[in-house]
């Protein structure tokens, strides 16, 4: 048989040791650097386009 009624779940809490929610932070702020990079620059040709086309 199939229950078709939807089942609420509440997450009251996560056990996690101190240390190892720093170090996924770490890892975290560390991953985030490329993805900054390669939004500044797909930023940077955006708008040089954009800029460059200002000028006619």
């Amino acid at each position: 048989m199939e229950d078709n009624n939807p089942t609420q779940v509440h997450i009251t809490d996560i056990k996690m040791p101190f240390w190892s929610m720093v170090i996924f932070m770490v890892k975290a702020s560390i991953a985030s650097i490329p993805a900054f990079i390669i939004i500044s620059i797909i930023g940077t040709i955006v708008f040089s386009v954009i800029g460059g086309f200002g000028r006619f």
